[in-house]
């Protein structure tokens, strides 16, 4: 009961990232800009992990596991890589569909192998290698690489895209790495502070404290800050240890599918079958390369 718990849980969350990129469409649609959209994600996002770890505190939470010998400015650092990977992928999306920027940011499982083999010196096994490329395969279709449409794609949406699956491979090792000793609520909340000061020195999304603001971007915020902030760290942090990390992997790859079907019937995007074949074989995958094959023991 707990595995089927934990699984349903990482199940949600990875959906809840997929749904993302089209609020992120509908906010430009609606006129917003890319600083108001992460500005307002990451603000209220940070007000709300603060609440939730202030009302945890007053409600007297048992937080004694956790030493917090790391200084929390480490974590506020960190936490640019998760602002970086936002603005890199929102723009991704502004300029190409959102079917496809959802594809070029699931790169981050091939630069993230490439990656840990450069700096970590972390060979991959033969079957990631051979996974590896079978997703670079994959890509040329589920991005309509081959077909006579991708000339309508922006290639500076495209480099936008990579250099997020980039971001977000960083961010990854990082969260992995650092605040560990902190709960996961506040660690978060760290995070997002880190994201939101560097949104707000780099894309100076002064519009949002003006008076006469559309108070529109705040319905959009609410949503991205639920469904990119808040609700996945504390679901992977409930379900994650109760599953193992293979069918983690497994069902975080979700959210390709769910962002890919919400562009289609949300957003009425153009996906062809051969884009949505080249999104059925990198599930496949990603299943392949994480699937272990259990032994009978005696």
């Amino acid at each position: 009961m707990k595995q089927f718990q934990g699984a349903l849980a990482v199940f949600i969350g990875a959906a809840s990232f997929g749904v993302l990129s089209t609020f992120v469409k509908k906010a430009y649609a609606a006129g917003f800009s890319l600083g108001e959209v992460t500005g307002v994600q990451a603000m209220l996002g940070m007000i709300i992990l603060w609440t939730i770890f202030m009302m945890m505190k007053i409600g007297k939470v048992d937080f004694s596991n956790y030493p917090r010998k790391t200084p929390f400015w480490k974590i506020i650092i960190s936490g640019i890589s998760t602002g970086v990977v936002s603005v890199l992928y929102y723009k991704c999306v502004q300029l190409v569909p959102a079917s496809i920027a959802i594809v070029l940011l699931m790169q981050f499982i091939w630069i993230g192998a490439l990656i840990n083999f450069i700096v970590f010196k972390q060979r991959p096994s033969r079957k990631q290698s051979i996974g590896i490329i079978l997703i670079l395969i994959a890509t040329l279709f589920a991005t309509g690489a081959l077909e006579s449409s991708i000339h309508y794609i922006s290639v500076v949406g495209i480099t936008y895209g990579l250099f997020a699956a980039l971001a977000y491979a960083i961010f990854l090792m990082v969260n992995g790495k650092v605040g560990n000793d902190y709960p996961p609520v506040q660690k978060s909340a760290l995070m997002v502070t880190g994201a939101f000061l560097m949104i707000l020195v780099l894309l100076q999304p002064i519009t949002l404290f003006q008076p006469d603001i559309d108070t529109q971007i705040y319905k959009y915020g609410i949503l991205l800050a639920l469904f990119g902030t808040v609700l996945p760290p504390f679901l992977f942090a409930y379900g994650m240890p109760k599953i193992d990390l293979a069918l983690g992997s497994i069902l975080s790859a979700v959210e390709l599918p769910v962002a890919v079907a919400m562009s289609y019937f949300i957003l009425h995007e153009n996906v062809s079958l051969l884009q949505w074949l080249g999104v059925g074989f990198i599930l496949v995958v990603v299943v392949w390369t994480n699937y272990k094959k259990k032994t009978n023991t005696l």
